[in-house]
């Protein structure tokens, strides 16, 4: 069993792994190769943090923004969308 974000921000057990780690915190997504999380993994920090999206659609709708490094075309997307609100 996996435990995985709901677009509502609340956890669920589901039989398929997470496509997309994210940072509760930091409010991101991205994927699960992503360098920048792997290294933060790596120092010991971002796992008691860590959360699991089973997709884009589902990581955006709770909250979650694209991850610059691993997503940097989502970001800019993402980015350029957020300047255009007031």
């Amino acid at each position: 069993m996996y435990v995985l974000t709901g677009p509502d921000g609340r956890p669920y057990t589901s039989l398929t792994p997470g496509r997309y780690g994210g940072h509760r915190r930091g409010r991101l997504y991205g994927r699960l190769d992503c360098p920048s999380a792997l290294r933060a993994i790596a120092r010991g920090g971002y796992v008691s943090d860590r959360v699991f999206f089973a997709d884009r659609t589902t990581a955006q709708a709770a909250g979650y923004r694209p991850c610059a490094v691993c997503l940097p075309q989502e970001y800019a997307r993402w980015k350029r969308e957020r300047g255009n609100e007031t």
